[in-house]
């Protein structure tokens, strides 16, 4: 019996797959070891595969695509339903089958390889963003149960760390001193390393056009545009700019029944990082705001004037995502009328 779609389900070993045909009868459902994979689909001939998106399904559906298989990746939370009980390898791969086939399915589009290696140097900076916070706050609070106050501040603990690296000697006894020299060095150096991607974004930003479209966004830096196309890419898989903003998790949660609108906050869902990004960009453009009027926007300007100013960086963070949505598809520079 020819197969007509396939459930894959995913693993670092060990795959299942679930194959129906076109009466949607069953014809297998097995496991399958990683190097046994793509010598098991080149035999099939093209048929629909489903899979749920995850760190390695890009990499896959290159690959099945490329063997001619019409591939297409779920969001996890979506193939959720269709499970019928229980959980088990077989039991997913059965319910990636279901969900592939629904007509009103919403599927992740599949990254390049170029979409992916700029998203591992936004990947690898927050890594070490994190790891750059977790240290600084080590050092405030060691050197603060010997009475030294560091202010708060990237640039002032970057700038007692230098100094205790350049040699500055504390009135500490020599283990305290070792130790903060120590962390010192640790924390200069990955501030150093923080700064090499930054600079390789912003030779990035330079060399992409879709990102230099993008920064003509206000509040849209290198770091956010670059970020926004190594997630996306041009756009296109969104209806429009709203649906991009609710993938963001920037729209209100709608919780209505029973012909009673209610909104509540916003979800909070899909990508956490292009979200901050985009909050913390127009925060950016709050503080401006604030010091140079003459250069706000009426819109800005009025809006912060009758809310606070994280719900206003919210709702800018709402706009800016729809702005980001019809620069990236009509393929256009911003100008102030396009939202």
């Amino acid at each position: 019996m020819q197969v007509t779609t396939i459930g894959l389900d995913l693993a670092k070993n060990v795959f299942q797959v679930h194959g129906i045909a076109e009466d949607e009868s069953v014809v297998f459902n097995k496991p399958l070891r990683r190097a046994q994979v793509l010598a098991f689909f080149t035999k099939l001939e093209p048929c629909l595969i489903g899979m749920e998106s995850c760190s390695t399904a890009h990499h896959w559906a290159r690959e099945l695509r490329a063997l001619g298989h019409d591939v297409r990746l779920i969001p996890p939370i979506y193939v959720k339903p269709y499970v019928k009980r229980g959980k088990s390898d077989a039991i997913d791969a059965e319910a990636i089958c279901e969900a592939v086939t629904r007509p009103t399915m919403r599927f992740v589009a599949i990254k390049t390889v170029e979409q992916q290696s700029l998203l591992s140097l936004h990947r690898a900076r927050h890594l070490l963003v994190r790891q750059r916070t977790q240290l600084i706050n080590g050092l405030r609070g060691l050197v603060a149960e010997f009475g030294i106050y560091i202010p708060r501040g990237l640039a002032r603990v970057i700038g007692f760390a230098e100094d205790v690296t350049l040699g500055e000697v504390l009135d500490l006894p020599d283990i305290a001193n070792e130790v903060i020299r120590n962390l010192s060095e640790q924390l200069m150096a990955l501030h150093n390393r923080v700064r090499w991607y930054e600079k390789r974004l912003q030779q990035v930003a330079k060399e992409d056009e879709r990102v230099r479209l993008l920064r003509t966004i206000p509040g849209v830096g290198a770091v956010t545009a670059s970020a926004i196309i190594a997630s996306i890419g041009d756009g296109h898989q969104f209806r429009n700019g709203r649906e991009f903003a609710a993938w963001l998790g920037l729209t209100p949660a709608n919780k209505s029944s029973g012909g009673k609108e209610k909104l509540g906050q916003i979800t909070k869902m899909g990508d956490q990082y292009l979200r901050s990004l985009l909050v913390v960009g127009m925060t950016s453009l709050v503080r401006q705001t604030r010091s140079h009027p003459e250069r706000a926007s009426k819109w800005l300007t009025s809006l912060l004037e009758r809310k606070p100013a994280r719900v206003a960086t919210v709702a800018m963070a709402n706009k800016s995502a729809r702005i980001v949505w019809a620069v990236l598809t009509r393929n256009t520079p911003y100008n102030p009328h396009m939202a």
